[in-house]
């Protein structure tokens, strides 16, 4: 194990997405539990900065404006953000839990020594080249046991599954929403995602929600999920459609659900990440999203996953049957 120093500084660089970050924060306990003292920086995409904003295992949180530098094109946006990175303390040891190259060269900029995944379990091989030591741990090993892996074995400390299964909620959490009823119990529907395949259809969300015995939160985040939102509200007499919410306020909502159904996207994994029931659903992706408990199932479609080469066509999330996750569901609640 590396010194126990009150002045041990690390840095973590996962940049996005949302679900990642989420299936990633679970080494914050494992690293306070093995270095108490340890100052820990995380570098993050600055859309998702405000989830991890606060945390009280982080001693700071910086925000990268590198989908604004894609978008603007902006060689001074480009250039600040490089001096900025240049001008951080050294660290005494540096991770790069997504092996990108857009995170390895986050890392190239920083001072101190770098650590990522090999060429061969790299996510993009080429990011390999920027690290100074690196483990093996094949792509297709469940995320959540790929993430805590990589930063175990750069910090040396002894992986321990049990770390991840009886881990605090990831998240703080605060006072019950003031427009949440006031009911027994309290059902979240996560009804977008990133690709069109990975999302259950809104005439099947109906179709539950309305055979479900508790109130049916339907999340949304962008305009196009709100009419799908809308459309399921107006179709099943349980459906209670959100307010639109701050990531905060996402991750506070669910903690105070008991159960959340949902795509494979950010918002359902913050269930586990809260300890909360979830059922994920799946299509052209599969159960390697999620780390399986007893109150965290995942229901896969029919069809065949190969997760070296995803198929965005595959909308076979459509022939999960409803009753399927009904039956799951009434059993957790």
């Amino acid at each position: 194990m590396l010194m126990n120093t009150h002045n041990f500084r690390i840095a973590i660089v996962r940049l996005s997405a949302l679900g990642d970050i989420v299936n990633t924060a679970v080494v914050l306990q494992i690293i306070h539990k093995h270095y108490p003292h340890a100052t820990v920086d995380w570098y993050v995409e600055e859309a998702f900065a405000p989830i991890l904003k606060d945390h009280p295992l982080l001693h700071e949180v910086i925000a990268l404006p590198l989908k604004r530098i894609k978008k603007t094109k902006s060689f001074t946006l480009l250039r600040e953000t490089i001096r900025n990175l240049k001008s951080r303390p050294s660290y005494d040891q540096i991770i790069d839990a997504q092996g990108l190259v857009k995170s390895a060269l986050v890392t190239y900029f920083l001072k101190g020594d770098v650590h990522g995944f090999d060429r061969f379990s790299a996510r993009e091989k080429f990011a390999a080249w920027f690290y100074d030591t690196a483990s093996s741990i094949p792509y297709e090993l469940n995320v959540i046991k790929r993430n805590v892996q990589v930063i175990t074995e750069a910090l040396k400390i002894p992986y321990d599954e049990n770390d991840i299964f009886y881990k605090q909620p990831l998240f703080p959490s605060y006072p019950k929403p003031i427009w949440m009823e006031d009911s027994q119990k309290s059902i979240a529907c996560v009804i977008g995602a990133s690709w069109p395949s990975k999302c259950y259809p809104k005439e099947h969300f109906a179709t539950l929600c309305s055979a479900l015995p508790y109130p049916c939160y339907l999340i949304w985040g962008s305009e196009a999920e709100r009419l799908d939102a809308q459309w399921i509200a107006e179709n099943a007499s349980n459906a209670i459609l959100t307010p639109k919410m701050s990531l905060k306020e996402l991750v506070n909502f669910i903690s105070h659900c008991d159960l959340i159904i949902g795509n494979d996207t950010g918002p359902t994994h913050m269930a586990w990440a809260m300890n909360k029931a979830s059922i994920t659903l799946f299509g052209p992706t599969n159960e390697r999203m999620i780390f399986p408990t007893v109150i965290n199932l995942g229901i896969k479609s029919p069809s065949t996953v190969n997760i070296l080469k995803i198929n965005r066509n595959d909308f076979s999330i459509r022939d999960i049957d409803p009753s399927v996750v009904l039956k799951k569901a009434k059993e957790l609640l």
